[in-house]
């Protein structure tokens, strides 16, 4: 006979209901119908009309069969629509794919054709891009255009032509607004899918499930220090991670997305002072160009503004700009396959009374788990076995818990490898210190990361590749004060064949997305093993040793 506390205590429907991130905008709407929820421009849209369109656009796409196990692709801005997207989509069971809108044709139709688009909804900004990929895919899903009415006069790009067969807001005013959404069936079933950059071919589909992203709201609140009513600024993409789930996270303390498509200081500071922001998230390239900014840009603000960053750690001089022009800054870190950040640096109060050198030491540090994640190590990956916690025995980063993802889309060989032993393994390289914060030392994948965006070396080396007379080539990061990494090339050309860095460059620019190409070529013999194999190990320490280039 079991213990007592195991019978006749069946789950039920009054006691037990998926978690899920929908549910969270329904209460919002419902106790705060007037407040604003997003600002767009000289748009406002409160939490009852916020809720109220995302069950005419789940409506709309179901009147269009969209079901569940349906993938339903967005290639958008940080504008309305995509936060209507994060909870119009799911409400039908189906699937949202975020695509990066930086990526180029080739890349995009993979995504497309591996994710089996049924529908795209494109801002016409990057139309003309996503046009190109129809031609390359196979999947031929119903474009829908969305037109931005709030499109800056001075945008540094065009609008493009409409390339669908609907209108977004045609589209969204043809549904129910009293749509009857469903929760998911299962707190397991997938909410969201999110490629990863690849490091070995094309790119992984990273999918969510609902339970982690509800997880993840909570999370977010503990680990950004949002209180009620925090005003967000969308600096970050939310094409990211989704947005790192804060598109979910601010109903929970029935805050107001302050959107931005453009990652400019003015805008920035603009929406900072006029809005009252009290909470933004970026790579250390938003940091730079706010405190480079132009003095005739930046504006003055009484509140003290939260500032979550991830990617390398900011250097000393950043922070201290930082702090200065009225921003605190936290460092976070995480995977795409960890939902976005699942390590804080949770700051501890003594360490205000240090030198600033000693701080920025500790900010480096990539920290301890977030509250909804329910173990970090960093572990032999051979054994399994957790390194000494010295801060200096490099083992691999593991992570285990609900804000792990489900695992790769269609691809069990590569979700076996990443669960082996239990644990999600990172491929990030890390040291344990005394205290349980960990630290980043490498990266075993290469992974490059400019700007928050992940590129991979072995991608920008077979672009390289393709250039006539390249005999071999490294592609490594080099740190960078605005972008944090940049690739940084190393060629060896074959005999007889020359070439310049400049031509190098602009054949990369016509084979990647212009983030992805090399900055700086170096002709150099490269360093190998007696078995041909290219010492990537070496080529860090040289670039490291480059100076001005």
């Amino acid at each position: 006979m079991g213990n007592i506390f195991e019978q006749d205590l069946d789950r039920n429907l009054a006691n037990h209901q998926p978690l899920t991130p929908l549910s969270y905008l329904e209460r919002a709407a419902r106790v705060y119908p007037g407040r604003t929820a997003i600002i767009h421009g000289s748009q406002k849209t409160d939490y009852g009309t916020f809720y109220r369109r995302t069950r005419q656009l789940a409506s709309a796409l179901a009147h269009k069969g969209i079901g569940k196990g349906d993938t339903i692709t967005v290639m958008l801005s940080n504008t309305p629509p995509m936060l209507e997207a994060h909870f119009g989509v799911p409400m039908t069971k189906a699937v949202l794919h975020s695509l990066n809108t930086r990526l180029d044709p080739a890349i995009i139709a993979f995504q497309l054709d591996h994710a089996e688009t049924k529908i795209a909804i494109v801002d016409t900004e990057f139309s003309k891009v996503f046009n190109e990929a129809l031609k390359l895919a196979k999947v031929k899903p119903i474009v829908i255009d969305f037109v931005d009415t709030e499109y800056a006069e001075d945008a540094p790009h065009a609008q493009g032509p409409r390339i669908g067969e609907l209108d977004y807001e045609a589209f969204v005013q043809s549904g129910d607004p009293d749509y009857l959404w469903s929760m998911p069936d299962d707190e397991w079933d997938a909410i969201t899918l999110n490629y990863t950059s690849g490091t070995t071919g094309n790119p992984k589909g990273v999918v969510y499930h609902h339970r982690g992203a509800a997880l993840m709201g909570y999370g977010n609140i503990v680990a950004s220090g949002l209180g009620r009513y925090p005003v967000y600024l969308w600096t970050l993409p939310m094409f990211h991670c989704n947005g790192w789930c804060f598109p979910w996270t601010l109903a929970l303390q029935f805050g107001t997305h302050v959107c931005l498509r453009w990652v400019r200081a003015k805008p920035i500071y603009d929406a900072i002072a006029d809005h009252g922001v009290t909470h933004l998230c970026g790579a250390p390239i938003v940091m730079s160009t706010l405190i480079n900014a132009a003095e005739s840009d930046k504006r003055t603000f009484p509140q003290t503004v939260s500032f979550n960053t991830a990617a390398a750690s900011p250097p000393e001089s950043i922070l201290a700009g930082m702090a200065e022009a009225g921003f605190e800054v936290t460092h976070l870190y995480g995977l795409t396959e960890t939902y976005g950040p699942a390590v804080v640096n949770e700051w501890q109060d003594e360490w205000n009374l240090l030198s600033p050198s000693s701080q920025a030491v500790k900010k480096s540090r990539q920290g301890v788990r977030y509250t909804a994640l329910e173990n970090l190590a960093v572990l032999d990956p051979e054994t399994m076995e957790p390194m000494p916690a010295d801060g200096e025995t490099i083992g691999e980063v593991m992570f285990r818990g609900n804000i792990v993802m489900k695992g790769y889309l269609k691809n069990r060989q590569a979700s076996d490898e990443a669960f082996a032993g239990g644990w999600f393994h990172s491929g990030d390289l890390g040291v344990t210190y005394p205290d349980g914060y960990i630290q980043l030392k490498d990266r075993s994948k290469d992974i490059i990361i400019s700007g928050g965006e992940n590129i991979s070396s072995i991608e920008v080396e077979d672009a390289l590749y393709k250039f006539p007379g390249v005999g071999a080539c490294a592609v490594v990061a080099r740190l960078d004060e605005k972008w944090g990494e940049t690739p940084l090339a190393f060629v060896e050309m074959k005999q007889g064949c020359t070439a310049t860095a400049e031509q190098l460059m602009a054949h990369c620019k016509g084979l990647l997305a212009s983030y992805k190409c090399p900055r700086h070529v170096v002709f150099e013999e490269i360093p190998k093993t007696s078995t041909g194999k290219i010492q990537k190990f070496e080529l860090r320490k040289r670039a490291r040793e480059i100076g001005d280039l």
